[in-house]
């Protein structure tokens, strides 16, 4: 620690601090434009020009280290002279367009203006005129605006971890800009326009729509993936805005991925749904809510009269809250029905015979920073959590070595020490082998439900990757969402955690949803007697009630899922909007509130549980989920249906420690040999693309231009299109069992061989099948 003067401040700071740190830690306030907390160090903008003693010139706070005994003063006559100086020659440029810029009333420039600039320009030339530059659909430009700070820059390479921007020329010419011909296309780009200290970047679909001081503030969660980023919302006249990060270090920090921040916009979407609607004799018809109550309510009943309350099944949507999927499980427990469930992607249940516990990723989120050996099991990592992903790429600059088993070997943007590119049905042999080899070079005995059913073999990626965990102090193996919705799901668990064992490291799962586990803990489980997802999607029942779900989008069998739900007797669906398929197959629509305009609690995949507030009146008709679910409760006269809010229904849904509910063990499950698949026949791999995982961001008109919305193709390895007798581009069909989708073939290097890549969660794959399992190509 070193102890230095700040403006006749005594402070101790820790050694290879600069002065803008030890400013900001004695709570002096330095202006700055370039400096940012989580980005390199520029010192380019010069606005944070200080005194400090014995230095012949003023110095930049932010790139000045601290030395024993330094005395600084950052508002003495020679620092404020300095710093005016530097804020003249910034406006010497910029453009006097403050009542139609985006970024006025919170612009950084506009506020420094105040205090550091002058009353009138000394300078009379013609200003400098910059184009703008096509970004992509979620960023807006005005580079004329632009002070060359390259916090843009810096981000895009450090953080979003690839180089999409750059700065060309020099001095007075110099431009921030895409390289040629690109857009910005990374999962995390709407993050420039906070780093943004002026108008030059700016929100696409904000634009020209709202003044910062006309918009009411309030703190919400991330309904979309497991991370639970925390959100500030911007409401006007009870119409979401805009979205913005609120900083929590130990969850989001201070980003956001661009799913959290632009999917408001379906909230505005043409298929909202505002009333409630009876389908009778095939034709859709508005009615008031007393009515489609009373048709749910009834239908219910009858269907339990009739045919038993096993008859009926409810399946609800991960993205839903820890509340709605509370009272979702207790009005069927109610009626006497132990079928109910959440996992609506999953295709392997074994280890719910012998539960242990809510899967999670097995530390907190900030603690991925420390580790130093990480081994990631069937993942999507980049695009099905951005920001954990980031998290491990900082993780990565500072020593940690990844190592990958899946079928895809996707660009993550950070090194990638040892990767086993292998097919789904390889992956259980996989993670044996490396059991295997750790095991060896360790010299302990494997677990005894393991002995037997492991390879004798061990491939040279599998012992690399068994070398590098072994060599690690902090390791943890995570599954992603490929390998969670594996038919062998339960078998890669349950290998994870001897590699766990064997390394003293952690297991965890990484989840899909905002609620993966949530689900858990509000109960919404099949009873002992009870069906899962899958059992009641392929046993049909005769009533089904849907909780933010869409059958031809959110299951892991669409076509055998819209096939169930069609020959049902009723259907019940609340849902915050209207599709085709449900129209298709629903007899009641309920229209409930999606997360911006309801209350509740959603569990992240630390299990934290996070709660948040309405921030906007229901649209329309809409009520919320939760309270739709109450009154169905008292009109079905069920017991436990009398709460006033929420809160009351989370201190009931949730255990008073979440913490001693979690665990990634599995217990009952033995390894099975590995299905062969006929010649000829491929092994499907199914991503949900980024935008495309839940209802609302696939309605968000922005996200749906970008880059990561792209239609859907059919992805096989070079080698594999040859032995087919295929070449990229040709049009071909996919078969699985009955169902089927037409696609175009590409060639994709990135694929392990024997394997075919189409995205699910599109309308253009939406018939097929399972998401995992044989599937044929045909050439059309």
């Amino acid at each position: 620690m070193l102890e230095i003067e700040i403006d006749g401040k005594q402070v101790s700071v820790q050694d290879g601090s600069t002065v803008m740190d030890a400013a900001n830690q004695a709570g002096v306030y330095i202006p700055h434009f370039c400096y940012h907390k989580k980005l390199s160090i520029a010192a380019n903008c010069r606005m944070c020009l200080v005194q400090v003693e014995k230095a012949p010139k003023p110095l930049p706070a932010c790139a000045t280290p601290v030395t024993a005994g330094m005395k600084v003063w950052t508002h003495s006559e020679a620092a404020v002279k300095a710093q005016k100086g530097v804020m003249e020659f910034l406006l010497i440029n910029h453009p006097l367009d403050c009542p139609i810029c985006d970024q006025g009333g919170e612009c950084q420039l506009q506020d420094l203006a105040v205090g550091y600039g002058g009353a009138a320009s000394r300078y009379q030339e013609e200003k400098r005129v910059v184009f703008n530059k096509n970004l992509g659909p979620l960023v807006s430009t005005d580079m004329t605006r632009c002070i060359n700070c390259t916090r843009c820059v810096r981000f895009t390479a450090e953080i979003a971890g690839e180089m999409e921007l750059g700065q060309a020329f020099r001095g007075e010419h110099a431009e921030i800009m895409p390289f040629i011909e690109k857009t910005v296309d990374s999962e995390l780009s709407g993050n420039i326009i906070d780093l943004c200290p002026v108008g030059a970047l700016t929100s696409k679909p904000f634009r020209f729509s709202a003044r910062t001081w006309e918009m009411s503030r309030r703190r919400s969660v991330s309904p979309h993936d497991s991370l639970g980023a925390n959100l500030i919302v911007q409401t006007k006249h009870d119409v979401v805005k805009r979205v913005l990060p609120l900083e929590n270090e130990e969850v989001n920090e201070c980003w956001l991925s661009d799913k959290d921040r632009f999917s408001y916009e379906g909230l505005e979407s043409e298929e909202r749904l505002t009333t409630p609607m009876i389908k009778q004799d095939g034709e859709w018809k508005a009615v008031d809510w007393q009515s489609a109550l009373e048709f749910t309510a009834n239908g219910l009943l009858d269907v339990s009269r009739e045919h038993g309350p096993a008859a009926i099944g409810a399946l609800g949507s991960p993205h839903a809250t820890v509340e709605e999927l509370y009272l979702l499980q207790k009005l069927v427990r109610g009626l006497g029905s132990g079928n109910v469930d959440f996992r609506l992607r999953q295709a392997d249940f074994r280890a719910d015979a012998n539960p242990t516990g809510a899967p999670w990723l097995g530390m907190k989120i900030a603690e991925v920073g420390e580790l130093n050996r990480l081994l990631v099991v069937g993942s999507f990592l980049r695009k099905d959590n951005p920001l954990l992903a980031q998290r491990v790429r900082q993780a990565a600059k500072r020593g940690l070595h990844v190592s990958v088993v899946g079928p895809t070997a996707d660009e993550w943007l950070l090194p990638v020490r040892h990767r086993a590119l292998v097919a789904p049905s390889a992956l259980v042999g996989t993670l044996g082998q490396i059991v295997v080899a750790l095991a060896a070079a360790k010299g302990v005995a494997i677990d005894e439900r393991l002995a037997g059913a492991l390879p004798t073999e061990v491939s040279a990626e599998a012992r690399a990757i068994a070398g590098s965990l072994d060599s690690g102090r902090k390791v943890a193996v995570w599954l992603g969402n490929l390998a969670a919705q594996d038919q062998r799901a339960a078998e890669l668990r349950l290998l994870a955690n001897e590699i766990a064992r064997l390394t003293d490291g952690t297991v965890g799962v990484i989840g899909e949803a905002a609620n993966s586990v949530g689900g858990y803990l509000a109960g919404a489980l099949p009873s002992a007697d009870g069906l899962n997802a899958r059992r009641m999607i392929e046993e049909p029942r005769k009533a089904y009630v849907l909780l933010g779900a869409e059958p031809d989008l959110d299951f892991a069998d669409p076509a055998a899922t819209v096939a169930a739900l069609g020959g049902a007797r009723l259907v019940v669906a609340l849902s915050a909007f209207t599709s085709a398929s449900l129209r298709e197959v629903a007899d009641v629509l309920l229209p409930v509130a999606p997360f911006a305009e309801t209350s509740g609690t959603f569990v992240n995949t630390e299990g934290r549980a996070q709660s948040f507030v309405a921030v906007a009146r229901p649209l329309g008709e809409t009520r919320p989920a939760w309270k739709v679910l109450r009154v169905l409760g008292n009109l079905l006269q069920l017991s436990g249906f009398d709460y006033s809010d929420s809160e009351a229904v989370r201190a009931d849904a949730l255990p008073a420690e979440p913490a001693a509910y979690l665990s990634n063990r599995v217990e009952g499950v033995a390894l099975s040999a590995a299905q062969d698949l006929p010649v000829g026949v491929l092994e499907r791999v199914a991503d949900v693309p980024i935008h495309f995982a839940d209802p609302l961001a696939r309605r968000a008109d922005a996200l749906r231009r970008t880059r990561d919305a792209a239609a859907p193709q059919a992805r096989i390895s070079p080698a594999t299109l040859a032995a087919l007798g295929l070449a990229g581009g040709e049009r071909v069909r996919l078969v699985q069992g009955s169902a089927g989708a037409e696609l175009t073939v590409v060639a994709d290097e990135r694929l392990a061989e024997g394997c075919v890549r189409v995205a699910a969660a599109h309308p253009d794959s939406a018939t097929l099948g399972a998401l995992s399992g044989a599937i044929s190509v045909e050439r059309i």
